[in-house]
């Protein structure tokens, strides 16, 4: 494959290919290899590309996360070349995402900002241009796109170069246009992924702020040495966490049952879980056709608890320890409204059943990785509910994978 920027054209026959630069000068231009076989865009016996990819997560997250570790339980980072000196000149930084990559960026935005104490803005990719930014040489841009062609991506990143920015890409395809206009790049690793609807593309993005995030902590000396390793050690335990997580795909199916005819569902969280909760009912609402709206616990009571109806479905992500009980308490308001209430969770809570209809426990992890663990229940649950209804559960109507145009 040969990549071709803005301005260059080719000439094809059946013999040559032969590269111009916009002055019409034969240019050489460096090959690149696609690695990825054909097995990995085949079905493999799954139903469904989407449902194949949820269990390809383990392995996506292995790939992206474990070969980056060395044997000294230090990351290593690839194409990021961020030192002590250059990180003391960063200020602020911006993630700009759209879709699912800017559900991630949320996750990332609370990683950086306890783990590396610096001040971390999400801006949604299609606003950017539109808003007031403050942004200079001493801000980083993230930009986090699965395809790396996401256009109002690119057109974030042309104007943060005007404006001396470091950008710092997050995507799975090598050498895309976000990539190749990047000072650094993260590359998921997480194969292609041919479902609309994004799974393991989406955690593999939280693999790759994770990591980002403890080692931005170690540059600027927020954590010590010892700390570091110990983070480290937690975060080489993830994959077989996903693993163990997908053992909860025969209980989503029994809730996708019972949710399948509703209008409309709610996910609610405080924190990370709200994050969660947001990437959850975008999976739901895209490929189930039900109105599914996040929105963060504490805010039920400032005019969103009158949508809850008998029976309506409120799934609510319980994975932060400092914020458990008073979580619990919005949980017990929309119950005794009669919302029927699934609680997704990581904690042994006493009395649990008092609370929640249904349960799905995921394996216990370090708080603040619980995001990854968390997501894979509402993935199974949008899934499952999409086939009972009957829909195109890869093609969701009016949606497209790679979103081109602004």
């Amino acid at each position: 494959m040969y990549y071709i920027d803005n301005g260059e054209m080719v000439v094809l026959t059946k013999d040559n290919i032969t590269i111009y630069n916009s002055k019409g000068e034969k240019i050489e231009k460096e090959k690149s290899v696609i690695t990825w076989d054909m097995e990995s865009a085949t079905k493999a016996g799954y139903p469904h590309f989407m449902l194949k990819e949820i269990n390809e997560q383990p392995q996506a997250v292995s790939d992206t996360l474990l070969r980056r570790i060395d044997k000294n339980n230090n990351l290593i980072l690839d194409d990021i070349r961020l030192d002590e000196d250059e990180i003391q000149k960063i200020k602020d930084i911006y993630v700009v995402a759209c879709g699912t990559a800017y559900n991630a960026g949320l996750i990332g935005k609370y990683i950086i900002e306890n783990l590396a104490n610096l001040r971390v803005r999400v801006d949604i990719a299609s606003e950017f241009r539109y808003n007031k930014q403050f942004i200079n040489e001493n801000t980083l841009v993230i930009l986090v796109s699965q395809s790396g062609e996401t256009a109002d991506t690119l057109a974030a990143q042309k104007l943060a170069k005007t404006k001396g920015c470091r950008i710092l890409s997050i995507t799975n395809v090598v050498g895309s246009s976000v990539a190749r206009n990047s000072d650094d790049v993260f590359y998921t690793l997480a194969g292609p992924e041919i479902a609309v609807a994004s799974t393991k593309a989406y955690t593999t993005m939280l693999v790759a702020f994770y990591m980002i995030g403890v080692e931005l902590a170690k540059l600027k000396q927020e954590i010590n040495i010892d700390e570091y390793h110990n983070i480290v050690e937690k975060l080489k335990k993830l994959p077989q966490k996903v693993k163990e997580t997908l053992f909860v795909e025969k209980k989503c199916i029994e809730i996708a049952e019972k949710i399948k005819n509703s209008k409309s569902a709610f996910y609610i969280g405080r924190g990370l879980d709200d994050s969660v909760g947001k990437e959850g009912a975008l999976k739901l609402k895209e490929i189930s056709y039900i109105y599914t709206e996040s929105f963060a616990a504490g805010e039920l009571k400032h005019g969103t608890i009158a949508l809850i109806e008998k029976n309506t479905p409120v799934i609510a992500v319980v994975t932060q320890d400092k914020l458990l009980d008073k979580t619990m308490s919005n949980i017990q308001e929309v119950k005794a409204r009669g919302a029927y209430t699934i609680i997704i969770t990581d904690k042994h809570i006493e009395d649990i059943n008092n609370y929640a209809d249904d349960v799905i426990q995921i394996p216990e992890v370090y708080d603040i990785f619980s995001s990854i663990l968390a997501v894979i229940p509402a993935q199974f649950i949008a899934y499952y509910t999409s086939i009972k209804k009957g829909n195109d559960v890869d093609k969701p109507r009016n949606l497209a994978k790679s979103v081109t145009v602004e």
